[in-house]
């Protein structure tokens, strides 16, 4: 009877761990499903939301010295959201709906010269090159082309604004998320620490890590666009080609983009020179275009953004790229934060496996 009662006592212990552990694997089931819910539901949102953190992280500064002045969070933060969109939103749609009026022109102008034939006598010197553009224009119709493109041009131009319900969408969600990012940022910081297995330093390293990357991955695009957008300007002075300045910063607001890229401007302009006759300055622009200005975001972007990444360029090249075919263009942005978090709670773990070692 007594072995009976101790075995009972034994097996006790051990049953009451069993349903423990099986409690805790149907929390982690249900936490991992929540967690997969949460993301499907925050995918369509996640543009916005990558924007948002960028905008945040980049004006936090300015929103800090705004919340010094100002008593109540709700009016520092509209202040600073306020703000941001009169810098970046504003201008950017300004400048694009002056872009797209110049590029409806332009592909209307190439559309009539292909239309009225003027171009052949331009290329009667070159009998090979006119079979070969004879040959071209009959398989594709260039000027029909040319005509689509600038009819959709400019109907874009004048519905820029209210074309897209989605984009506009974005655009109020972006400055939306904003506003709570920087009202409510410290508070979310702290609740992330709360649930997070990690301890507060390196949590705070983390968010360290992902700030820097934001920071580097702005720069960087700034800088090589500004460098683009310069050299193509600059070119398109030189050869005399009407508003250098604004197709210059139109090339480096193109270079930012991913995806596009500053030789939407200059390819259909090297395109325009040849079929007005003007042989050398479109090999010039070219050259210019394909050999130093497309080159030139190879050469700069490692060194301003890889270094500050603290990326290999491989790594980080993969992370980008990666990052817009997966996420679209804000994969830009999560790409890198994804692998410098990813490095970092690796090497969190080396080290916490190191100190259990010892």
């Amino acid at each position: 009877m007594a072995k009976d009662v101790s075995a009972e006592v034994r097996e006790a212990p051990d049953q009451l761990l069993t349903a423990r552990r099986s409690r805790a694997f149907v929390i982690l089931v249900a936490i991992a499903a929540g967690i997969v819910v949460c993301y499907l539901l925050a995918l369509p949102f996640l543009p916005a939301l990558t924007w948002a953190l960028v905008l945040a992280i980049m004006f936090h500064p300015l929103h800090r010295r705004i919340s010094k002045d100002l008593r109540y969070p709700e009016i520092a933060a509209a202040a600073t959201v306020a703000i941001a969109a009169f810098i970046v939103a504003v201008p950017l749609t300004l400048i694009a709906e002056r872009l797209v009026n110049e590029a409806a022109r332009g592909a209307q102008i190439v559309a009539e010269a292909l239309r009225t034939g003027s171009w052949r006598d331009t290329i009667a010197s070159y009998p090979r090159l006119g079979l070969v553009l004879l040959w071209i224009e009959t398989q594709l119709d260039l000027a029909g082309l040319a005509g689509n493109a600038a009819t959709l041009l400019t109907n874009f131009s004048a519905s820029l604004v209210r074309r897209s319900v989605a984009q506009i969408v974005d655009v109020v969600l972006t400055f939306y998320f904003l506003f709570y990012f920087l009202r409510d940022g410290r508070e979310a910081l702290n609740m992330l620490k709360n649930y997070s297995p990690l301890a507060s330093a390196e949590m705070n390293k983390l968010f360290l890590r992902v700030s820097e990357t934001v920071h580097a991955i702005v720069f960087g695009t700034f800088a090589v666009a500004v460098v683009q957008g310069m050299l193509g300007g600059l070119m398109f002075w030189l050869l005399g080609l009407p508003s250098p300045l604004l197709w210059g910063l139109a090339m480096g607001l193109l270079a930012m983009v991913p995806v596009l890229g500053a030789f939407i401007v200059w390819v259909p302009a090297a395109l325009s020179l040849a079929l007005t006759g003007e042989w050398g300055k479109a090999l010039i622009l070219t050259v210019w275009g394909a050999g130093v200005v497309a080159t030139v975001d190879n050469l700069l972007y490692p060194m301003f953004v890889g270094d500050r990444l603290k990326l290999h360029t491989v790594l980080a090249f993969m992370s980008m790229i990666g990052g817009i075919i997966v996420f679209g263009p804000a994969g830009l942005v999560i790409g890198p934060v994804i692998f410098t978090m990813t490095l970092l709670l690796l090497d969190i773990w080396r080290a916490h496996n190191k100190e259990t070692d010892i």
